[in-house]
């Protein structure tokens, strides 16, 4: 094993979070020596991971782009590798791609309480290496990297074509004049079923039960105009802040007035689709935003549903067959190719197991700490996006307060700082109110969120706002404490 490096701080994950973490330590700790461990050979996360067809965000670059780096492309929709030219040209921008560790999988961090550090254990194509830091920031997403969501259904083995799973898209994959049935009625689903159409003989979408769909424009024509008549950073910001308010708009509306929102989303969808079509594929059993809503740009999914190319099934799954699947309802679905868009396995921290002064964490007996800590857990924070609006939103918030917290204990000598639950009145709470599948399935594994602030998730960005740029870091809450022993910087 190599020799031990430290770092003032050890980033886990060079994705969309990671990137725009180190960006901001850079910025606001210029004095910090830091690194990012990255556990596959590339950059980008997510972005680079997924590779399927037609792969983008779901939703707007102004609000899942970087505050301090502004979205120049045309389209607020992006796909994939636009996403991905972004974080590697932000990265370069800001030297952090000198600071990546590609091929570093980190498996385990342990922190001494006597020396106010953790040493992080990671796994290498050569063996392994170890690192110790002061602060340890994960930016690893909330799934597993390694393995998507797939039921088990009976009869797959008898099925003579093709099954594949979006998260490991294969190179070789020609579904050119194929018919395929797309299992799923998620944003990968709706994302796969119109880019898909250019080749296949015919895409079905065949769900379980509805999401809500809605329509939004690839291009922000706004944003656009702004940028032609005012400086790069000001069309930006203000550009975000329009669809920050549309976003958490659309979102009280969906939990106070939930019949409104209902109305509205099935007004679009006889628009798109008229009178005559069976709304029960776009009507789910529950309410706006009791899962995420799914968004089409430019009403690409109508649009292959209109011109015959595509189209809905909402039943479930009775077996799969040598040709395709047969349905609980008794019909059959021809398919050479079965395109399995079932979700994601919700993994935290890409399964790094925490140990603090010898004792092994269980994040499902911790409560989380304004949405980015745990309870007694020293020094160490997460980055974790909202799920009713942009992922980066909040991550932007967190990486900020990070900042603020190693600044705040450099100015007064302090050497950690650990949230404390101190409050009795606080009851613990799920951790997300969302009653999709992958949230379900891991509900077992997550922290709890509090009561009442700091241990509430507000889901809300004017409220993280006040709370993470402008409260206190002295909240009460947080303790502070100076180490016993000191760590000889190398």
């Amino acid at each position: 094993m190599n020799a031990v490096e430290h770092f003032d701080v050890v980033i886990v994950g060079a994705g969309l979070s990671g990137i725009g973490a180190a960006c901001q330590l850079s910025m606001a700790c210029p004095n910090k020596t830091f690194v990012i461990l990255e556990g596959r050979e590339s950059m980008g996360g997510t972005w680079d991971l997924f590779r399927y067809p037609g792969v983008r965000s779901d939703s707007d670059m102004f609000t899942l782009g970087y505050r301090f780096r502004p979205w120049r492309d045309a389209e607020a929709i992006a796909d994939g590798p636009a996403i991905l030219s972004y974080i590697k040209d932000t990265a370069k921008e800001f030297r952090v791609d000198e600071k990546v560790r590609y091929g570093h999988r980190v498996t385990q961090a342990s922190w001494s309480t006597d020396e106010a550090r953790w040493s992080v254990e990671v796994k290498t194509e050569g063996g392994g290496a170890h690192f110790t830091c002061n602060f340890l920031y994960t930016c690893t997403g909330y799934y597993d990297y390694e393995n998507g969501y797939t039921p088990e259904w009976p009869g797959v083995e008898k099925y003579r074509g093709r099954i594949v799973h979006p998260q490991k898209w294969p190179k070789d994959l020609d579904y050119t004049k194929k018919k395929v049935v797309v299992i799923g009625s998620g944003a990968t689903a709706v994302t796969l079923v119109p880019a898909m159409t250019d080749k296949a003989k015919h895409v079905t979408m065949l769900q379980r039960s509805p999401t809500y769909i809605v329509s939004m424009p690839t291009a922000d024509v706004i944003a656009n105009f702004l940028r032609r008549h005012l400086p790069d950073r000001a069309a930006y910001a203000f550009t975000r802040w329009k669809n920050v308010m549309r976003q958490m708009f659309f979102y009280v509306l969906s939990k106070k007035r939930p019949a409104i929102m209902k109305r509205l989303i099935n007004k679009g969808i006889r628009t798109e689709l008229g009178d005559e079509y069976d709304l029960k594929h776009f009507t789910p059993p529950y309410n706006p935003w009791d899962q995420r809503l799914c968004l089409v740009p430019d009403s690409n999914l109508f649009q292959v549903i209109r011109d015959g190319k595509a189209s809905i099934v909402t039943d479930t799954i009775d077996a799969f067959t040598e040709s395709g699947v047969k349905l609980s309802s008794g019909e059959h679905l021809d398919a050479d190719i079965v395109v399995t868009a079932t979700g994601l396995n919700l993994k935290l921290m890409a399964g790094l197991q925490l140990v603090v002064d010898g004792e092994p964490v269980d994040l499902s007996k911790t409560i989380a700490y304004k949405g980015m800590m745990y309870s007694d857990v020293p020094n160490a924070a997460s980055a974790f996006g909202y799920t009713n609006a942009s992922w980066t939103l909040k991550c932007d918030l967190t990486a900020e307060y990070v900042c603020r917290i190693l600044n705040y204990m450099d100015k007064h000598g302090f050497d950690r700082c650990t949230p404390r639950l101190n409050d009795p009145s606080i009851k613990k709470e799920r951790v997300l109110d969302f009653t999709s599948g992958y949230v379900e399935r891991a509900l077992h594994t997550l922290p709890s969120q509090g009561s009442k602030t700091p241990w509430r998730l507000h889901q809300n960005y004017i409220k993280d706002l006040s709370m993470l740029r402008y409260g206190r870091v002295d909240d009460g809450t947080m303790e502070f404490a100076r180490a016993a022993s000191k760590i000889k910087k190398n």
